[in-house]
């Protein structure tokens, strides 16, 4: 099967690093052209310059917005009025004890990592709609099903992702246009490296060691036993997004190496 996104406009919102750098890559080598987004324009240049190695084909283009608030959200929709395929990649997580998260932790988690996508859907859906053809695709978490006791209040965000994935799907019935969300598990984004890499040094052990025991201690169910690397992620949100997953509606798609034990 060859992907084929010539022609399709894609945005994908925290695209500059991670997990949304790999997605805006592995979009602009299907052909896509793509539009990443951060929040500083410096990163924003260098995501484009990155995308632009690998494209084939399709216009590479940014925009530097804080798509966390809503005036973030409007001016990326004013750079971009219309799209054919949005990628809600947007997202923050921080391990705290439940206890102590106070409520503007809880607000600034569900503004960033809900309400990016709320907002950004809210506005292109209906177009897409309209030409009967279009994708949006939500990155949620494994998160969502097996909530991590160290991040309640990232783990319900990732369930509620999951809750308005389904719905905007359920207003697509009989039209070209699908929604999706995609559940990484323990993935080796910018932010995790960071992460793993501070536990390590505190430890006073290698990084390939600390992501080993991280595994094994915190994901005990992962069939791969491994981190899984940005483009086995990218790869699936890519399908999710392509004319050949036409038939995947509604759906919940794990990347998440097999922690999550249900079959349903």
């Amino acid at each position: 099967m060859k992907i084929d996104l010539n022609g399709k406009l894609a945005l994908v919102s925290g695209s500059t690093a991670g997990i949304g750098l790999a997605i805006a890559k592995v979009l602009a080598a299907a052909g896509a052209s793509v539009v990443v987004n951060g929040r500083k324009q410096a990163t924003v240049d260098q995501a484009i310059a990155a995308v632009k190695a690998v494209a084939q084909g399709g216009a590479i283009s940014g925009v530097a917005a804080d798509v966390s608030t809503a005036a973030g959200c409007d001016a990326v929709i004013k750079a971009v009025p219309s799209v054919d395929i949005l990628i809600n990649n947007t997202g923050i997580f921080e391990p705290k004890p439940f206890v102590d998260v106070p409520d503007a932790d809880w607000t600034r988690f569900f503004e960033t990592n809900v309400m990016s996508g709320v907002r950004l859907s809210r506005a292109y859906l209906p177009k897409m709609l309209q030409a009967n053809w279009g994708r949006i695709v939500f990155i949620s978490s494994e998160s969502a099903l097996n909530i991590p006791p160290e991040m309640v209040h990232y783990g319900f965000t990732k369930t509620a992702q999951l809750a308005i994935a389904r719905g905007l799907a359920e207003m697509t019935v009989g039209t070209g246009v699908t929604v999706n969300s995609v559940l990484p598990g323990p993935t080796m984004s910018d932010g995790v490296v960071d992460f793993i890499g501070a536990m390590a040094k505190d430890a006073g052990v290698s990084v390939e060691s600390m992501s080993e025991t991280f595994v094994k201690q915190h994901r005990p169910t992962s069939l791969i036993q491994r981190f899984a690397s940005v483009e086995e992620v990218a790869n699936m949100v890519v399908y999710a997004a392509s004319k050949e997953a036409s038939a995947t509606n509604g759906a919940a798609l794990r990347v998440e190496g097999g922690i999550i034990r249900s079959i349903a």
